[in-house]
């Protein structure tokens, strides 16, 4: 017995190792073998032996190279009241709030940065939890408001968690289609959300479908911000595009807080990485984990600059937001993983536009 688990944690601890030592040993051994495994390896590091024993192994490692951010403390809930005026608030927050109001209530921002109506998304949050974004108009009204913690209230009884059939039995059938100029788009392809327009307002409601097609976010936007905006995606530029990485960037560390797990720290250097794989997807017009020289997203890191023992890539194309981006990659097993792994300390973000402004979104995780 001692001999099987000593070769397991063998096993799991070269798995890990992989990117240090790969690239020596492929011109003698045949390292196919490998990729059988990985799949697996997620199941071997849920036994509590093993976990105990790696993360002993990990502990002592890090202690020499440096560790990434720790676990948080749970914040306290909010007290939450269903909203007067209309269906849905968020965090007590409805749509024409003054921002004054808001921030006496929540504090300030931790992050301002744009999105694709051309305001700004404010992203509030302690530590992550209790995370929302709130956008404002000219004169400083809530005409934006986004949360994928429990801070959804509504008079319908609908919450996080709460069923789509209740939902569509409250709200009934969504919108499928939505007019943008001379050109109707279809709104729900996936049925992994719903739209509604109601209360002079859209909403999306977004569902997990891993946890029974339960409500797992929830986007407010003014019906006239939607109408301002001419086409379904934002114009091409640079302040959206680092608005659309660090979005995303928050809303994947808001999901990691969710689940129990530490918040992620940004690494410059794998964005820049993650940035030019977009960049080259986007140029060139293919949507690969492998690029056209043949490299793997460890390749490129390690070309980069990024020393690792643990890595993985997360890729997005067409989603209209980092929010749609974000949503959809929890919706998708492999994708979902990564974002929820305990095995990574960091995160690097990079996005960039075709000519028809579709956004390619590249997540690039590692621990080292």
């Amino acid at each position: 017995m001692k001999k099987l688990l000593y070769f397991v944690l063998l096993l799991v601890l070269a798995f890990n190792t992989r990117p240090l030592w790969e690239e020596y040993a492929e011109p003698y051994v045949n390292l196919a073998f490998m990729d059988i495994i990985s799949e697996e390896m997620e199941d071997i590091r849920e036994s509590p032996v093993v976990t105990s024993t790696v993360e002993k192994v990990t502990g002592e490692v890090k202690s020499l190279v440096g560790a990434g951010p720790e676990k948080t403390e749970p914040a306290e809930k909010p007290a939450l009241t269903s909203p007067d005026s209309q269906t849905f608030s968020v965090y007590n927050i409805q749509i024409g709030d003054n921002r004054t109001d808001v921030e006496k209530e929540i504090g300030a921002p931790k992050r301002q940065s744009q999105n694709e109506y051309g305001t700004d998304w404010y992203a509030y949050h302690e530590n992550y939890q209790n995370f929302l974004m709130i956008s404002y108009d000219e004169e400083n009204h809530v005409n934006g408001l986004y949360t994928n913690h429990d801070l959804i209230s509504s008079n319908i009884g609908v919450a996080l968690n709460t069923p789509k059939e209740t939902v569509r039995g409250q709200l009934g059938e969504p919108v499928d289609k939505m007019r943008k100029g001379l050109t109707y788009y279809m709104l729900n392809e996936t049925d992994e959300h719903d739209y509604y327009h109601i209360d002079n307002c859209f909403v999306t409601v977004f569902y997990d479908v891993h946890e029974q097609n339960t409500v797992t976010a929830i986007q407010i936007l003014d019906e006239d911000l939607e109408a301002d905006k001419g086409g379904m995606y934002g114009e091409n530029s640079t302040a959206l595009r680092h608005g659309f990485e660090y979005q995303l960037f928050d809303v994947t560390n808001a999901a990691r807080v969710n689940h129990g797990l530490r918040v992620l720290a940004w690494d410059d250097r794998v964005s820049e990485t993650a940035r030019r794989h977009s960049r080259d997807m986007a140029e060139h017009s293919y949507f690969d984990h492998t690029n056209l020289k043949g490299q793997s997203p460890f390749d490129r890191m390690k070309e980069g600059g990024t020393r690792f023992i643990a890595a993985g890539e997360n890729l997005a194309y067409g989603q209209f937001s980092s929010i749609f981006a974000h949503e959809g990659l929890m919706n998708s097993a492999g994708h979902r993983k990564n974002i929820v792994s305990d095995h990574y300390g960091y995160l690097g973000v990079g996005v960039s536009f075709n000519e028809d402004n579709q956004p390619y979104f590249t997540e690039n995780f590692f621990d080292n």
